[in-house]
C-alpha cells in the first residue's frame, strides 16, 4: 500500500521534511515513488510547499496519508479539495484554486516540459 509520509532531511538537530509517496513497508528515509512537497517546521510560520495536483492524484488512486501528513493536508485545505474531487469536480479546477489556498503555504505547480 502506498502512503504519503514525511522523509527527514536536513542536518543534525535541524530537521526539515520532504513529503513523499512511498511503499508503507519501506524505511522512513528509504526509496520513494515521488516527492510531492516540502515541510519545514523550524520557520515561523511553518513552511509548506506542495505539488497539490500530484498529491490529489495520489490520494485519489488510493494512497493513504500518515497522521502528520494528514494534519498538514487538512490545515492546507487539500483534504477538503479531495472530497470535492471525489464528488465530481475536475482536478484542473481544484489545482487552479489551490494557488491561493493558504498564506502560510506555498502551492507549487509542476514545471512545464
Amino acid at each position: 500500500m502506498l502512503r504519503l509520509r514525511l522523509r527527514r532531511v536536513g542536518r543534525k538537530k535541524q530537521p526539515s521534511y520532504r513529503i513523499v509517496v512511498a511503499e508503507s513497508a519501506s524505511p522512513r528515509d528509504g526509496k520513494s515513488v515521488e516527492t510531492v512537497g516540502f515541510y519545514n517546521p523550524r520557520t515561523e510560520p511553518e513552511t509548506l510547499q506542495l505539488l497539490e495536483e500530484r498529491a490529489l492524484y495520489w490520494l485519489s488512486v488510493g494512497a493513504q496519508p500518515s497522521e502528520s501528513v494528514a494534519r498538514l493536508l487538512k490545515n492546507n485545505g487539500t483534504l477538503e479539495r479531495l472530497a470535492r474531487l471525489r464528488a465530481g469536480e475536475s482536478l484542473e479546477a481544484l489545482a487552479a484554486e489551490a494557488g491561493g489556498a493558504a498564506p502560510a503555504a506555498t502551492v507549487l505547480t509542476e514545471p512545464e516540459a
